[in-house]
């Protein structure tokens, strides 16, 4: 299976912007195969990027999204909306969402439900904070996220995509070594019911570290931030050498 190289703009970008990156990018990209690339920039970029990657083989994604498929819920995103837009893919979990935003793990079980529903891959990430990890609870909370995430649904895990980001290293410019990625890795595959699942890295992904990451088997692909936002850079990794 080909590698997944997801680049997350976060609340960066706008519309305009938005075109720019996207046609430099495949400029950028235009000879490259064996990869399977995933933009998601914010809701407003959505439209105006799936019209450029309309005849390319980039994919479509989106950084969240509500549990429920319309109704009064004013400033959330239906799953349905996103699926209109030619959104293939949806990020569920990111440390941002969980940490500044206090979707908790129930939460999370829903909107995780809802996309396996309506057809939406979800990019479901897990990762501890520095104080979890320097507390030796890496294993104990991603456990937790894994078990409370995936409620009802643990064999459904294989059409879901998991990425692991420490948030310790998500823009902070610090790096997970390879060694511990794999480690964390291998525990996230051990707790699914089906082994089949793919598993990105995410934390401070940068063209500097990553033939160093993707050399590693455990590690089929990655989920990028900063460094996405710049076309050169974000080219740079998705034409990763392991050689």
């Amino acid at each position: 299976m080909d590698p997944i190289i997801a680049g997350n703009w976060k609340m960066n970008k706008d519309p305009a912007e938005s075109r720019s990156l996207v046609q430099n990018l495949l400029e950028l990209i235009s000879d490259v195969k064996n990869r399977k690339v995933i933009l998601i920039p914010p809701f407003t970029s959505l439209p105006i990027v799936a019209e450029v990657i309309r005849n390319s083989n980039v994919k479509l994604g989106a950084q969240n999204m509500y549990w429920e498929r319309s109704g009064a819920y004013t400033g959330e995103i239906s799953g349905l909306f996103l699926k209109s837009l030619g959104c293939e893919y949806v990020v569920i979990g990111h440390s941002e969402r969980r940490h500044i935003m206090g979707e908790t793990d129930e939460m999370l079980n829903k909107k995780l439900k809802t996309a396996l529903e309506i057809g939406l891959i979800a990019i479901f990430c897990v990762g501890e904070t520095e104080k979890e990890k320097e507390q030796g609870m890496t294993e104990q909370v991603i456990s937790r996220q894994l078990k409370q995430g995936l409620k009802d649904i643990e064999n459904e895990a294989h059409k879901i995509v998991f990425a692991y980001e420490p948030v310790w290293a998500i823009g902070t410019g610090k790096t997970a070594t390879p060694q511990q990625v794999v480690d964390v890795h291998k525990f996230i595959r051990a707790q699914l019911i089906k082994k089949k699942s793919t598993i990105l890295y995410g934390g401070s992904v940068k063209p500097e570290n990553i033939d160093t990451l993707m050399h590693e088997q455990e590690i089929e692909g990655v989920l990028v931030g900063g460094a996405s936002l710049k076309p050169e850079s974000f080219a740079r990794i998705i034409k990763f050498s392991i050689t």
